[in-house]
């Protein structure tokens, strides 16, 4: 216990270094890069005396390093994130993403519940039909999902099912309204709004899923004490739900993390197309306003979750392999 707790204080110290070099190097990207806030939110009635008065207001004709230590200290004693320039002019930067967040939470969620179960479910029997048709058939299928972008699976799916069948609806986000603070949200997730994104984000996690425990269960199902369970009559059933299935979906705990990652990428592309006012689509309409602000707290707030995702993912694991947890305590 001790080697594992020396682990997690290592692993949690490297943390706020990680989000500093984010926020230096987010910071720097968003000053030099193409475009000015200022300007776009001018737009074509460009008074050079209104855009200069509007940056002093903003502190944005100081010096870098300036903005940077401004933006810093007000971050670390007061927790603020700064204050939106065009997206929501004067709002603060974390009434617009949290409200977002809540949004982007429920599609995201509802895919996970769809993919991990199904994935599961594919991948043993995909194992257990290793020989067959159905081997070679489920593998080629799997690649498809993965490969195939959501940028061409959604247009697909609207398609199919919001055009041809008219089951869906084609866009927006309903259901039952909720007050979160600053604003009030939707909760899609009690209409059909949520069918579709869902859908669309736990394609590919299903697939990937299902590769991994298909691999995994192979490998299971050659060990000494399956072949031992066989011989001593067991059902089949019991030989792969109390042997082959508990080993095998060990390694489902690191997927955890590059799922966050396929889930946010998914999110800019469903959410921006499907006109649901998450976060992926906040982040598409901030830097397309160069939104400093909101970009920059964005990109903090997820390499934050990223990171303390993996950490929690790591220790997970340790209670659930023993031997990455003995070993832990050896090298302590």
């Amino acid at each position: 216990m001790q080697g594992l707790f020396a682990y997690t204080l290592r692993r949690l110290l490297w943390v706020p270094l990680v989000l500093l070099v984010v926020s230096f190097f987010t910071f720097t990207i968003t000053r030099f890069g193409p475009g000015d806030p200022v300007t776009i939110l001018a737009g074509q009635y460009q008074d050079p005396e209104v855009i200069e008065r509007v940056k002093q207001e903003r502190g944005l004709d100081q010096p870098f390093y300036e903005q940077y230590g401004i933006y810093m200290k007000n971050l670390l004693t007061k927790g603020d994130f700064g204050t939106s320039i065009t997206i929501q002019r004067d709002f603060k930067v974390w009434d617009i993403i949290w409200p977002r967040m809540l949004v982007s939470l429920q599609p995201g969620l509802v895919a996970l519940v769809i993919a991990f179960p199904l994935g599961i479910a594919v991948g043993i029997f995909a194992a257990l039909r290793q020989g067959t048709w159905m081997d070679p058939f489920s593998i080629g299928t799997f690649l498809l999902l993965q490969s195939v972008p959501v940028l061409v699976t959604l247009p697909l799916l609207v398609l199919i099912f919001v055009v041809k069948l008219g089951w869906l609806p084609a866009t927006g986000w309903g259901g039952p309204r909720v007050d979160v603070g600053p604003q009030d949200i939707a909760l899609g997730i009690f209409s059909r709004h949520i069918i579709l994104p869902a859908l669309v984000l736990s394609l590919p996690g299903v697939a990937g899923i299902a590769r991994l425990v298909r691999a995994t269960t192979l490998s299971v199902l050659g060990e000494d004490y399956v072949r031992t369970a066989r011989a001593k009559g067991l059902p089949e059933l019991t030989v792969v739900s109390r042997h082959v299935a508990r080993n095998a979906l060990l390694p489902l705990v690191t997927v955890v993390g590059l799922s966050l990652i396929t889930l946010l990428e998914g999110a800019f592309f469903t959410e921006t197309i499907l006109g649901i006012p998450g976060i992926g689509r906040l982040g598409v309409e901030a830097a397309q306003s160069r939104d400093y602000d909101v970009i920059l707290a964005l990109v903090l707030i997820l390499a934050a979750a990223f990171v303390v995702a993996n950490i929690v993912i790591d220790i997970a694991y340790t209670f659930i392999d023993p031997r990455i947890r003995f070993g832990a305590q050896r090298s302590g």
